[in-house]
Formats: structure tokens, sequence, C-alpha cells
């Protein structure tokens, strides 16, 4: 049974900064390529960054330089270090394991609210 359980979220004022993780089992975790998704209220879910099997990293827009996407293979986790955090960042976020053409996996997501 694959599992993917996110972790890390919370509450945090502007300018803060949050470290997501999101450990994978029941895959054969180095062979896929990981991504963080995010959905805000009444929005649509959105890529907010991907790591594929051999590291290569891409990031949306509107995170480029504030967050950054890393791989432990050896611990089948995926992590998200987020920094200058801003209101619009709040959102649920959604680790994801894609191995096209396979069928892909979902996690349960976890909550960052930026607030003051």
């Amino acid at each position: 049974q694959v599992q993917l359980v996110e972790s890390g979220g919370g509450s945090v004022q502007p300018g803060g900064s949050l470290r997501l993780s999101c450990a994978a089992s029941g895959i054969t975790f180095s062979v896929y390529a990981m991504g963080w998704y995010r959905q805000a209220p009444e929005n649509q879910r959105e890529l907010v960054a991907f790591i594929s099997a051999g590291g290569r990293t891409n990031y949306a827009d509107s995170v480029q330089g504030r967050f950054t996407i890393s791989r432990d293979n050896a611990k089948n986790t995926v992590y998200l270090q987020m920094t200058s955090l801003k209101p619009e960042d709040t959102a649920v976020y959604y680790c994801n394991a894609d191995r096209a053409p396979y069928p892909d996996f979902w996690g349960n997501g976890t909550l960052v609210t930026v607030s003051h």
C-alpha cells in the first residue's frame, strides 16, 4: 500500500519560514519524480515545486527564490523549505509522486497559514 504523509504545516507570520516533509512508503522512492502542490480556498491545485528522480528542480514563478525542494532517497522523504512566507502562500500543501506513464500518488495534505 502506497502512502505519502505530509507534515510540518502550521501557522506562521509573514516573513517566516516553515519546512514541509513528505514521507513515502510502498514505492521505490528513488525512481519517482516528486512534487509539492498547493490549493487555496476556491482556487485550483497548482504545482509549487518539482524534483526529478535525478534531482533536477523546477519552481513556480511565485515561489522562485523563496522555496527550495530537496529529497533524501535514503529516508524516502521529500522536503519543501519555505522562507519569506507571504499571506498568499496560505493553502493546503500536497505531496505527489509521479512516474509517468504509471499512476501517480497523492498525500492528504498539510495546511499552511500565513497571517499576522
